[in-house]
């Protein structure tokens, strides 16, 4: 059972990092073209990844739902490069090292996808986004980790809601996979901002319910939350449901 919570307001390149090693490990494990390919048959013409309206169609079937995963990391990577190119006021070195190895991880997120999404269906995928964080103050403490755990607790229910809507035939399985190990890392970046804003917080009871459980939320719930940081328009209605 997963819980649904609420949506509340967010407050407030493309090098490959030493992470990128492990990301080529994840593409030769989850079987690169060759076992990715497959997913180009699901593609049709409503997806489009830039349909004449101008906004960005993120596809249906897997293909739609590994480019919204795409989008999510985009976001992700664009905001700890920001952060990391020039650090908040009184950051430790601590900090520094911290907020740097989560920048890694996410562009290794965002690349990998990218990688995958290529071999696999090159006329799907959604091409980079425009972000605008005009609303964030990088250079204070207090909004830039208040953002970094609000974007890592909706990667994480992003991707606990997106799960179910992942075929079970096919290459769906790998796909799953690859997500729970994924979302297992947005969780260990939340529960370290967490307790970089406030120590001791990382399991804080208000992120899981009476189970112990993260919660979930649907593509649309999330895109909605995202929007406010996400200038090109998304289409994610063609996703499954």
């Amino acid at each position: 059972m997963k819980k649904t919570i609420s949506s509340p307001p967010l407050e407030e390149v493309t090098t490959i990092s030493p992470y990128g090693r492990q990301r080529r490990n994840m593409l030769k494990i989850f079987g690169a073209g060759a076992a990715l390919i497959t997913i180009g048959s699901a593609c049709n013409k409503d997806d489009d990844p830039n349909p004449s309206n101008g906004g960005v169609n993120l596809g249906s079937g897997d293909v739609g739902i590994l480019n919204y995963a795409y989008a999510l990391e985009q976001l992700e990577a664009a905001f700890y490069e920001k952060v990391v190119s020039s650090f908040y006021t009184g950051a430790t070195d601590t900090e520094k090292a911290y907020l740097t190895e989560i920048r890694n991880h996410e562009v290794g997120h965002r690349e990998f996808f990218k990688a995958a999404i290529t071999a696999a269906a090159p006329s799907s995928i959604i091409p980079s986004l425009e972000v605008d964080f005009s609303t964030i103050d990088f250079t204070s403490k207090t909004s830039v980790l208040a953002t970094a755990q609000a974007f890592e607790d909706l990667g994480v229910t992003a991707y606990n809601g997106a799960g179910q809507l992942i075929s079970t035939s096919g290459n769906g399985p790998a796909y799953l996979l690859l997500a729970g190990k994924i979302v297992s890392v947005e969780a260990r970046h939340a529960a370290l901002i967490a307790d970089l804003r406030s120590n001791g917080t990382f399991a804080a009871a208000a992120n899981a319910d009476a189970d112990g459980l993260d919660g979930a939320r649907t593509p649309a719930e999330v895109l909605a939350i995202a929007k406010t940081y996400i200038k090109t328009v998304i289409d994610a209605s063609n996703l499954p449901s």
